[in-house]
């Protein structure tokens, strides 16, 4: 392996509300990392944070992009660790949450093999309350129904994209989902139960529009029939339709998938 570094690659667009707490949660880890920032052309005061702290990041640029994925494979060919992390601008990193990482790494039995590891995430409404903790183990064939895994935070292996390619830029949210489909139930994937990482729900990810992108990926690379996609669709769909009819009565509801 080249050096066990863990690579942080985040996108930002028009951030300036929350990038601020990103980065501090990152430089205050207590452990080593390569910090990558690809903007896509911010006209707020994004870019004058991200000079605030430019002495922390190794790498920046500011430039119009094709969206997240695009911005992501900008920084894959850029980053020089071993393993690679994506983050939102506004997750942020839970404190020890890198040392936990390396220490999982250390005794790991097959980290040659290893290609995917993830862990588990707070999510938090826009008061900043805990809703739910989240993030399973990596399991085929549950996955290729729906991402049943924590992608923020999580660490991919920089053989991953070397032997499956980079993200797929049609894809405008569900994108990380793809690329992990792509080997299947090959995919060598472990799993460390703890927290590492907080992230506010909403967004693209938690929409009608993204269960489509769901459906076109599990058709189109996990391999899954039409018929069966489409029937976990409705029931995707219908759970998607009941979690927001509770929480509009202050109950919190998550089924694994």
């Amino acid at each position: 392996m080249k050096n066990n570094l863990i690579t942080i690659i985040v996108a930002t667009f028009n951030a300036d509300s929350c990038l601020e707490n990103l980065i501090e949660s990152i430089i205050s880890q207590d452990a080593n990392y390569e910090f990558i920032l690809i903007d896509g052309g911010s006209k707020d005061k994004t870019i004058e944070i991200i000079k605030k702290y430019q002495s922390y990041i190794n790498y920046w640029i500011s430039e119009s992009d094709k969206g997240i994925y695009d911005a992501w494979n900008k920084g894959i060919a850029k980053a020089t660790g071993d393993w690679i992390m994506f983050l939102g601008a506004d997750d942020y990193l839970k404190s020890n949450a890198l040392k936990k990482y390396y220490n999982f790494l250390n005794v790991h039995p097959r980290i040659e093999d290893l290609l995917f590891l993830s862990s588990k995430r707070e999510m938090i409404d826009l008061k900043g309350n805990l809703i739910r903790t989240t993030g399973y183990s990596w399991e085929w064939p549950l996955f290729k129904k729906f991402m049943t895994v924590s992608h923020p935070g999580a660490l991919h292996s920089s053989r991953l994209f070397e032997k499956y390619g980079m993200y797929n830029i049609d894809y405008k949210i569900s994108g990380d989902y793809e690329l992990l489909l792509r080997p299947r139930e090959n995919l060598n994937a472990a799993f460390m139960a703890d927290v590492t990482v907080i992230m506010s729900e909403g967004g693209t990810s938690d929409s009608i529009k993204a269960i489509t992108e769901y459906f076109k990926a599990t058709t189109q690379t996990g391999g899954s029939s039409k018929a069966s996609a489409s029937i976990n669709a409705i029931i995707v769909v219908l759970k998607f339709i009941v979690k927001k009819s509770l929480r509009k009565i202050g109950l919190n509801v998550y089924l694994k998938r």
